[in-house]
């Protein structure tokens, strides 16, 4: 039966998300886990977002508006750009994906750093064609090699800034001149999820690059500050041809009804994201005043997660924490043996990472000694 399978998908390996809390609650039959593993917000929509969901619920066996006009109308007027740039999806995923779709030929090539976001390499193999994948210099993109890897068949760069899961930038005069560097008719897409937490002054936003010589899309998301995961909705702003293209092949109502209302909601709370991107601060400055105190090594981090060198197998420290109750990411998955990647909580389950992740190390490291 595997015949029956198109030919090109058995390179394409399956994304694994991180656990539910619930499934591993389950499974291990503990109670107050908490999860640190999928870069979400520890906090859930604001007050008044919720409150323009549950309005919604009551219009659920309507279809949702096909085209997501009044969001794509707020983001538009929030962004001052036209509202034929803007195109709405489930989750940046989608756009990613769909982007793939009206640009790419089985010839053609992308190019990407690495590690970064583990779908691109996905969404390039599907269409059949290759990803050049150059990787980080120092944790970063090395624009200048991604420059170079450039040929006559690279149709699509993925910039991903921050990166994930390294949560480096590259800054403004590096993509200014990697921007002047590169052939006109290659699109950049500029993957920017976490870009409200960046308190960099030195960061660039890919909009800056719309009106360039290069074709740019520049995709954002609901699912990271605003607290949104759940409901996926993310949004790119690109040039009308691509925006056309994309309508063609997406989903007909690929956003749902009550992820609109919230999205749309939400970008009236703009106070209330900087304070989350505060909180996100301070949490990354706890976590590395505590990695510091255990002499532990970890990459500075621009996003809501950090890449920690814990020292100890990180197959089994991970595996450990999940018994404990806490549900984070192993490193090697992303090319990082020993390192976990932890998402910034609460406060309290800040506190609590650290303290089972104490625990978690003396354990193994005396199993290692015996």
């Amino acid at each position: 039966m595997d015949s029956l399978i198109r030919r090109g998908l058995e390179d394409i390996k399956p994304y694994e998300p991180g656990r539910p809390i619930s499934l591993v609650e389950k499974e291990l039959g503990i109670t107050k886990a908490i999860k640190l593993a999928s870069n979400e917000s520890p906090y859930g929509p604001f007050p008044e977002v919720i409150e323009a969901m549950k309005a919604e619920l009551s219009n659920l066996n309507r279809y949702p508006d096909g085209g997501s006009t009044f969001l794509r109308e707020k983001i538009a007027e929030k962004l001052d750009v036209p509202l034929k740039n803007i195109m709405v999806g489930h989750g940046s995923n989608e756009l990613l994906r769909l982007i793939a779709n009206v640009l790419l030929n089985p010839e053609d090539e992308a190019v990407a750093a690495s590690p970064s976001f583990i779908v691109y390499p996905t969404v390039v193999k599907l269409m059949n064609a290759k990803l050049i994948e150059v990787p980080l210099k120092a944790h970063r993109h090395d624009l200048q090699a991604m420059s170079d890897a450039i040929t006559k068949r690279t149709k699509i760069v993925f910039i991903c800034n921050p990166n994930n899961p390294t949560g480096t930038i590259v800054t403004k005069g590096e993509v200014d001149s990697f921007m002047e560097s590169i052939p006109d008719k290659v699109v950049v897409v500029f993957d920017e999820a976490y870009y409200e937490l960046v308190r960099d002054e030195s960061y660039p936003s890919g909009l800056d690059y719309i009106n360039g010589k290069n074709p740019v899309v520049v995709l954002r998301t609901f699912s990271k500050v605003h607290g949104l995961a759940g409901c996926r909705v993310g949004y790119g702003i690109a040039p009308d041809f691509i925006v056309e293209a994309v309508n063609k092949v997406r989903e007909p109502f690929n956003v749902n009804s009550v992820g609109q209302a919230a999205a749309i909601r939400s970008l009236d709370c703009e106070d209330k994201v900087e304070e989350r991107s505060r909180l996100n601060y301070e949490g990354l400055r706890y976590l590395y005043s505590e990695f510091e105190r255990l002499g532990l090594k970890y990459i500075p981090s621009h996003a809501n997660f950090v890449l920690v060198d814990i020292g100890v197998n990180d197959r089994l420290a991970s595996k450990e924490l999940m018994k404990r109750g806490v549900i984070v990411r192993s490193g090697d998955i992303f090319g990082y043996p020993n390192y976990l990647r932890v998402t910034v909580g609460t406060p309290d389950e800040n506190a609590r990472f650290i303290a089972e992740l104490e625990g978690v190390r003396k354990t193994l490291l005396e199993g290692a000694l015996r």
